[in-house]
């Protein structure tokens, strides 16, 4: 394997675990980041001449160790301070010498801290534990460069000024920091979800990268059942991926997706996670939401989705999060089990329950077919073009104008 691959491979698997260490006594997220690049550019230089270390991630943490105290010293930080990062570093290093500790958990616990910004977790967690830069995050997120880079740097300082800990908390901190962490989590995937062909460079692998960090997190919180919920349910949707475009770039509705197309390696996977979270008895909003998209994959065996499981676990999952979304996924489902007109009323009463549902584009696209099935022409085109207008992904949009030109 050649250096540069070597460095990249050790940079996706590492990356967050070295920062997490590094910052973990100086709690300068900036600062180990500088020594972190520097470490890595100096293994491109060295590598390629010398040979790749039989531990590279026990060499780049050594030299961005070096580079840390080296940068602390030309800031001429005081004696005391200075001989504090250097005996901390060396207690560090004794313990990577026998086994790299992980402490990614904890960083993601410092990017999710209540003293960060809510807007900011997820793209302070995708640079700091993933090593994205400010310009990815900024296009994944629909943000100016220049002002993620600006908001980032305002975060890492935050985390100094509060002297925020890189330490796992107490359980009793757990409920609320951890919930934190998995919207970040989950908010990270929902921003690849939204770009299903890759078209969008800077999108493009969020999808797997923030099941790379749902693994993480539950490697190092297994007994944490939500955070199994959370990639059980990144599993299950990211399974489907294949079967949601056509050949042409088409979208595909659920109910008319190739089920061959499913990658079944993911799925079962995804099964055997939510299993897991479910022997420890504590359900969640993202158990839920795993266990409606396993009631979806069971057509794959059974020829069809087990309706009354998803009517069931969308009403669950209104009662337990008010969710006008689920409320409008439940009546979907009852229109699936029941028929149209069950669905329309459902629907209806949905949007009258939760107003806020008619600025919603899918409200409109589920009026709009029921309308249509039900022979209300008129009012179907309505409710396409409702749906079209609150719509940005073209395909979708070509998706509803095709059914609508079809009345």
């Amino acid at each position: 394997m050649s250096a540069s691959r070597l460095a990249e491979r050790v940079a996706r698997e590492s990356y967050g675990r070295l920062l997490a260490l590094l910052a973990a006594r100086t709690r300068d997220v900036a600062a180990a980041e500088d020594a972190l690049a520097e470490a890595f550019a100096a293994a491109l230089t060295a590598w390629p001449r010398v040979g790749a270390p039989d531990n590279p991630e026990a060499w780049l943490f050594a030299a961005a160790k070096r580079k840390l105290i080296d940068a602390a010293r030309r800031a001429q930080t005081a004696a005391q301070s200075e001989a504090e990062i250097v005996r901390g570093m060396e207690e560090i290093e004794e313990m990577a010498a026998r086994d790299i500790p992980d402490r990614r958990l904890g960083l993601m616990f410092a990017c999710a801290h209540p003293a960060i910004e809510e807007s900011l977790r997820t793209p302070l967690m995708l640079q700091a534990v993933l090593g994205f830069s400010a310009e990815r995050i900024a296009a994944a997120f629909l943000v100016e460069p220049k002002a993620m880079g600006q908001r980032l740097v305002r975060a890492k300082k935050k985390i100094k000024e509060a002297g925020v800990g890189f330490d796992v908390p107490g359980p009793e901190a757990w409920p609320a920091r951890m919930s934190a962490v998995l919207d970040a989590v989950y908010a990270a995937f929902a921003s690849g979800w939204s770009d299903p062909m890759g078209g969008d460079p800077e999108r493009s692998g969020l999808t797997e990268e923030a099941i790379w960090l749902g693994r993480v997190l539950v490697s190092q919180a297994p007994q944490v059942a939500e955070g199994l919920g959370l990639l059980a349910l990144m599993l299950h949707l990211d399974a489907r991926r294949p079967a949601r475009r056509d050949a042409e770039g088409r979208f595909v509705p659920l109910d008319q997706q190739d089920v061959a197309l499913w990658r079944r390696d993911l799925i079962e996977e995804a099964e055997e996670t939510l299993r897991r979270a479910s022997r420890l008895g504590e359900p969640g909003r993202y158990q839920l939401e795993a266990a409606i998209q396993s009631a979806h994959a069971s057509r794959a065996w059974r020829g069809s989705p087990d309706w009354d499981a998803i009517v069931l676990l969308y009403q669950a999952l209104t009662e337990l999060t008010g969710s006008p979304v689920a409320l409008l996924n439940a009546a979907a489902a009852i229109a699936q089990r029941d028929g149209a007109e069950a669905g329309y009323d459902a629907a209806e009463a949905a949007s009258a329950r939760f107003p806020v549902l008619r600025d919603y584009q899918p409200y409109w696209a589920l009026l709009a077919d029921l309308c249509a099935k039900l022979g209300r022409k008129e009012a179907a085109r309505v409710a396409y073009d409702e749906a079209m207008a609150r719509e940005q992904d073209g395909a979708v949009v070509a998706f509803l104008k095709a059914r609508r030109d079809a009345l």
